[in-house]
This record gives C-alpha cells, sequence and structure tokens, in this order.
C-alpha cells in the first residue's frame, strides 16, 4: 500500500478559535499518529496562502462578528477561490460556527452589513431579530454517515449562536434531536456538499465525536489512494463517553 501523511491547514488558528475549536485538529492529530499516519498541521493566517499537497483537511474554527469581517475580506480573493476549487475536486473542508457561516454566500452582521461568504455551501445566515433568544446549549443530532451507506450515526456537541442559517439546495449535515440547529425552526444542523461539512457544534467535536473524526481522515487519505482503510483503534473508552453524554443531552438512561 502506498505511504500517505496528512496535512492540516488550520485556517486562521489565531482568530477562529471560540470554545477550544483546536481541539478538532488535535484530534485529527492524534487519530492520525496513533495509526502511524505522519501529520503536518500548517496553521494558515490573513494574507497567507492555501497550498494544498493533495492529502489534505481544512478547517475553521468559530469566531465574533470582528473577526469575520477580517476573514470576509481575506476570503474574498483567491484564497477563497482557491478553497471552492478544493471542494468541488473533493477535498476535505470542516466549517464550525462562524467559519460555518463564512462557508456560504454571506453572513449579515446585527448592524445589517452582508459579508460575503466563500459559497461553498448555498445557504445564507441572518442575525436574530430583537425579539429572538440566541441559540445555545448542547445539541443531539443524527448524521447519515458518507462512508456507511445508509447507516444512521448520533452526534453531540455545543450551539452558541444568534445566526439563523437558512440552507437552499445543499444536504443538511443532521437532523436534530436536541438542540436547536441552524435556526431553530426547521429541525436541521450544518450542511454537506461532498466532502465539506459545516456545522455549529463546538465543544469540540471531533474529540467527542471519533467516528466523524475517522470519516474526515479517510476522505482525506482517499484522495491518494482510494482502497485506503483506516486501521481500527479501540475506542470503547470513547464510547463510553459518548454514550453517557448523549444520554444526559436527550435525558435518558445510559445503557
Amino acid at each position: 500500500m502506498r505511504r500517505v501523511s496528512l496535512t492540516i491547514h488550520h485556517l486562521y488558528a489565531d482568530m477562529m478559535n471560540l470554545y477550544g475549536d483546536r481541539g478538532n485538529v488535535i484530534s485529527i492529530k492524534k487519530r492520525c499518529e496513533w495509526r502511524g499516519i505522519p501529520v503536518e498541521v500548517v496553521d494558515v493566517g490573513l494574507g497567507e496562502s492555501i497550498c494544498p499537497t493533495g492529502c489534505d483537511i481544512f478547517l475553521f474554527g468559530g469566531g465574533q462578528d470582528r473577526e469575520q469581517a477580517l476573514l470576509a475580506d481575506d476570503l474574498s480573493g483567491t484564497k477563497g477561490a482557491d478553497l471552492r476549487a478544493i471542494v468541488g475536486s473533493g477535498g476535505v473542508v470542516l466549517g464550525v460556527c462562524g467559519g460555518y457561516q463564512l462557508m456560504g454566500h454571506h453572513y449579515e452582521t446585527p448592524e445589517g452589513e452582508k459579508l460575503p461568504g466563500v459559497g461553498i455551501f448555498d445557504m445564507h445566515t441572518c442575525p436574530r431579530r430583537p425579539d429572538e433568544p440566541r441559540l445555545i446549549g448542547n445539541v443531539l443530532a443524527r448524521v447519515r454517515a458518507p462512508q456507511s451507506g445508509d447507516a444512521v450515526r448520533e452526534i453531540v456537541g455545543f450551539e452558541n449562536h444568534g445566526g439563523r442559517t437558512e440552507l437552499g439546495d445543499v444536504e443538511p449535515l443532521a437532523e436534530v434531536v436536541v438542540g436547536h440547529g441552524n435556526n431553530g425552526r426547521d429541525g436541521t444542523e450544518g450542511a454537506r456538499r461532498l466532502n465539506a461539512y459545516g456545522t455549529y457544534l463546538h465543544g469540540s467535536l471531533l474529540p467527542k465525536n471519533p467516528w466523524l473524526t475517522d470519516e474526515l481522515i479517510l476522505n482525506a487519505l482517499r484522495r491518494m489512494d482510494d482502497s485506503f482503510e483506516l486501521e481500527p483503534l479501540d475506542d470503547s473508552a470513547e464510547r463510553a463517553a459518548f454514550e453517557s453524554v448523549s444520554a444526559l443531552v436527550a435525558g435518558r438512561r445510559a445503557g
């Protein structure tokens, strides 16, 4: 089997890291290292170009409106075009909260300014009305696992956002079981197109949901070797933790 290595591109690592979203980088890195897969982490900041290796994962974290305004300007040029091309060719991208919002067509601030997004997803985000609450709390959602046919898996995380995201012609990442999701109204959470994923779930998302971490890793590695399979890991502790958290969020007793 061909020797492969993975590059994690952490986009705007110093600006978009609410609620420990850097934990997503750590989770991918460790689950690769435990399998003997070489990993390099590259921080990509304002004004810096994206340099794909062919076997990559690109990560956006969450941030405040001020940071999003700076990012929107930076993404309006070649960096945004590069990301769209990467997604179009099957590259792996994960955006969380503020990063997710910038993967749409635009994000409207509470002051009415429309910050342009990358346009990876057919969606937009509007501010909450004065009489609407922030969407805050733990989330339990159901995801159709991309590598598992019709299998449906659960994910858990924590959301805290005022914006309401409206999906157009794009598949939601998940169906909300407990929580608010994209807008607190239609039961959708996040978005997915090809190997691009967007979500409101912090927590961090990937350490709490190791099966999803492995999906991202596998999608990236199969761009270099489409027969690649991940060596199984002993996830008994992770499964016990997930079952405890998901039971708590759902208000049910863990088995």
